[in-house]
């Protein structure tokens, strides 16, 4: 069964009070990809970066309704986690969700949302997704990676870099798990993608005010759902591996450092 999780990144322009459709970023969109009826898909959790405080939902008719569904007031600056991380809202193949955002009413601000999936059985994607005790029972030591992105100023995802762009110092030929990150500057999301991942995007927020939460974030998040929700890369892809992140119209740069376990061969 390969299972997948995936990113998805939408942003509005200027919205003011007024619930706006989001534009979903290039490659991504609301509509829940084919997979097996029976098998799960689900609703991690979401996110967003606002510049004036408003509010983000999602819903579907498939959800508990399609008036309000999941609904989260948004404070400036702040790109926590807004749903608790307990059980996950399921979704279905070939739904299409309706996400929509209010914020700032200056204009030319990006507000940007964020939300986090995962797919039990997605075919075609086979991305190398394991557990916390997978980590405990390969883990070697730990390696950080760091990676500068000049990002841009019109929504989306934007300065994607390769993971041995800034430092080219993996062992050859070596699974490390990616546990978790940490930024130096807000943004409304970082992503990695590459063959290991299916070649799905998969990330979380650019919180810089939350390293605590952010350094452990795909650890916690396997943790606490129960779910194989941590990614492997091979150092053999290194260069394949890209690293962006979704940035609003002031265009900030963003350093991710992304923290890795050195994995020891499967026996």
């Amino acid at each position: 069964m390969p299972a997948a999780m995936e990113l998805l990144t939408g942003f509005v322009t200027a919205p003011s009070t007024t619930q706006t459709a989001l534009t979903m970023a290039t490659g991504n969109t609301l509509t829940v990809r084919n997979c097996p009826f029976e098998k799960m898909v689900k609703l991690l959790t979401f996110w967003a970066d606002n510049q004036g405080a408003g509010i983000f939902r999602v819903r579907s008719p498939k959800m508990h309704d399609n008036v309000q569904g999941i609904r989260s007031r948004i404070t400036v600056a702040n790109t926590a986690p807004r749903m608790p991380r307990g059980p996950a809202q399921r979704l279905y193949a070939q739904d299409t969700l309706t996400a929509d955002l209010s914020g700032s009413a200056t204009a030319g601000d990006i507000e940007t949302a964020a939300m986090l999936l995962w797919y039990e059985d997605l075919p075609g994607a086979a991305a190398r997704l394991i557990t916390p005790a997978d980590v405990l029972a390969r883990g070697v030591q730990d390696v950080t990676v760091e990676n500068a992105l000049a990002t841009g100023t019109a929504g989306g995802y934007s300065g994607e870099a390769a993971l041995n762009a800034t430092f080219d110092l993996l062992k050859a030929n070596t699974d490390y798990a990616l546990v978790g990150y940490n930024v130096d500057a807000e943004c409304a999301c970082v992503r990695w993608r590459g063959t290991d991942s299916g070649n799905l995007g998969i990330g979380g927020p650019g919180a810089v005010a939350l390293h605590e939460l952010t350094a452990a974030w795909f650890w916690d998040l396997a943790m606490k759902l129960n779910l194989p929700l941590i990614p492997v890369f091979n150092s053999a892809n290194k260069a394949g591996i890209l690293v962006d992140a979704a940035q609003d119209e002031n265009g900030t740069d963003v350093n991710v450092n992304s923290f890795f376990v050195e994995l020891s061969p499967v026996r």
